[in-house]
């Protein structure tokens, strides 16, 4: 593998969102430009602005955020970083998650806040449109066609352009589908957990974007001696490169969007664009059990 600084996100290939909205693949989620419990500011903001420059310098065009990030915390910062923003640099934002402090999060899915929470997402962002605007979470209060309901009038307005949805199962994701056309879909996922599997390969065979969170979890893979420590060793690259390799791999649909709050760390992600994993290395990891 080349040096870590000269690989581009751009290695990872491109999906096209709704079928006509090209991004890298290898994307940036920015939960963790905030502080303590996903709340308020981080340690240093100006690392964090730097952090989104060399992210979008090293060929990174799909940044993922939520309004509930600090809250806003995160919005405001990638418009400090980033606006007026390049032409191909995708925004997609999530609403549906109230915040009363630090750790506490409460799916909140009535149509006039999710109104709300999309027009304060669009002035702290600095956007006319939101390219993909998720609900975070259904609201189990909530009637499903109205929380979705309320997105697609947003749509009609051009205050977004294309919906997605988050921590939902096959049947959830159908019956989201049956009410508006879903562009992605964002659960949590990774080498070690993978219960989304389901929903993974329906995403991919309705050519759904699949974007999953905590991507870099590898658990008890990575330990000394074990699969993907070998593996990593062998590529000169660590565990969570090859954890971000083999997610790229797994799916064409795939949308890792691994975030950090450092530099040398957000260089160190993207250098996972430039690893190729051998359909043998690929079952390897795949078939390995955490002990």
């Amino acid at each position: 593998m080349s040096n870590q600084n000269d690989v581009s996100a751009s290695a990872s290939g491109t999906f096209a969102l709704g079928g006509d909205l090209p991004v890298t693949r290898l994307g940036y989620g920015a939960m963790q430009l905030t502080g303590p419990g996903v709340w308020g500011d981080p340690r240093d903001p100006e690392e964090a602005v730097r952090v989104l420059r060399r992210a979008v310098k090293l060929g990174v065009n799909f940044i993922d955020t939520a309004d509930s990030y600090g809250p806003f915390t995160a919005d405001l910062l990638i418009k400090k970083a980033l606006h007026p923003y390049a032409d191909d640099v995708v925004i997609a934002t999530k609403a549906g998650l109230s915040r009363s402090g630090p750790n506490d999060w409460r799916p909140l899915g009535r149509p006039e806040y999710l109104r709300q929470q999309c027009e304060l997402n669009l002035r702290h962002l600095g956007l006319e449109r939101i390219d993909l605007f998720q609900l975070h979470r259904i609201d189990p209060k909530v009637p499903l066609a109205e929380q979705l309901g309320e997105l697609v009038l947003l749509q009609k307005e051009g205050k977004i352009r294309y919906i997605g949805v988050s921590e939902v199962t096959v049947e959830e994701l159908k019956a989201a589908n049956e009410i508006t056309k879903i562009t992605s879909v964002q659960n949590l996922y990774n080498l070690a957990r993978r219960d989304a599997e389901p929903v993974l390969n329906y995403a991919e065979a309705h050519n759904i974007a699949f974007i999953p969170w905590f991507p870099l979890a590898t658990g008890a893979l990575a330990k000394e001696g074990g699969p993907l420590d070998t593996l990593a060793k062998q590529h000169g690259a660590k565990p969570s490169q090859l954890a971000l390799a083999w997610l790229l791999k797994r799916s064409s649909v795939m949308l890792p969007i691994p975030g950090t709050s450092a530099v040398s760390h957000v260089e160190e992600n993207i250098a996972a664009a430039g690893i190729t994993l051998s359909d043998e290395e690929f079952a390897v990891l795949s078939n390995a059990i955490a002990g």
